[in-house]
């Protein structure tokens, strides 16, 4: 029976994005996740590797990392080092040679998830640099002149957050998904799978807050998902009573606790210009 993406107990699902695991996993091709931050993207390979009872491999992308690096790298300057100093090792060079991440992946007994983290913080030929490997599922070591292939082929998670375009020839390999920003029922079901006893009251005046926070023009840096969950936790910490959220007073626009939300300091001076605006208007003489 074939094994479908439903989601887990901590990460909500939504119909589309089920459809595109499932779709991803049929067609054995890599699944190219794109969505705002903090919208689930790395969480999201972490949920498939539990829901397919499945070994799990990350590999977090920087802006230095090469594309060799997930195959292997062979250590020519310790072995010459050994040379030199009569380690008998040397005579093997498999000994110098440190798997990547897609070996792990390939070798793997049984068909793991692998996680290509932030593609787009490498340079721009890195996702061309993987094509034939991704795709074929197999690449060549040199030095040991052998051909690595993969056992069982590993269902590949890679997530962008579009810092670059990523090349057309990368993209039709791919299944490609984007995450929406969880529409406010999508929200209360994934704050109900990490918050099962919190107060409804407490929920529902903190995503008037929150979806108002999203939609003040001239926000440089959106709340994210991870963010308002944060936020909730510090309100139930603080013991914060819904209608301290409920308040509309103008010396209270900023939310209580919002450094949990807000995370530069020009979003907080645009709040704060926001209440004196506001507070002016409702003081100004014949209002």
């Amino acid at each position: 029976m074939t094994v479908r993406f439903q989601g887990t107990r901590d990460y909500i699902a939504t119909d589309d994005l089920r459809i595109a695991v499932d779709a991803a996993v049929a067609l054995e091709r890599p699944l190219l996740i794109k969505g705002e931050p903090g919208t689930g993207k790395t969480v999201l390979a972490y949920e498939i590797a539990r829901a397919f009872a499945a070994p799990l491999i990350t590999w977090h992308i920087k802006s230095t990392t090469k594309a060799h690096q997930g195959l292997y790298e062979y250590d020519a300057v310790t072995r010459l080092r050994d040379s030199q100093l009569g380690d008998p090792r040397v005579a093997d060079i498999s000994n110098y040679i440190k798997r990547g991440k897609l070996w792990e992946a390939f070798a793997a007994p049984v068909r793991p998830v692998l996680l290509i983290d932030e593609i787009d913080k490498a340079d721009i030929e890195f996702p061309n640099d993987l094509l034939q490997e991704l795709d074929r599922m197999e690449f060549y070591v040199h030095e040991t002149d052998e051909t690595i292939r993969a056992e069982v082929r590993p269902i590949v998670v890679i997530t962008s957050n579009n810092e670059k375009e990523l090349p057309d020839a990368f993209l039709r390999r791919c299944f490609f998904h984007y995450i929406r920003f969880p529409d406010p029922e999508t929200m209360k079901a994934i704050v109900d799978a990490h918050y099962p006893s919190i107060q409804t009251r407490l929920v529902s005046e903190a995503l008037k807050v929150f979806y108002e926070m999203r939609e003040t023009p001239g926000l440089k840096k959106k709340p994210s998902t991870s963010e308002l969950l944060d936020w909730l936790k510090l309100l139930l910490v603080e013991e914060i009573d819904p209608e301290t959220l409920r308040e509309r007073n103008p010396s209270k626009l900023i939310p209580p606790l919002h450094g949990a939300l807000l995370k530069t300091e020009q979003d907080v001076h645009l709040f704060e210009r926001l209440a004196f605006l506001t507070r002016r208007e409702t003081t100004r003489p014949g209002q």
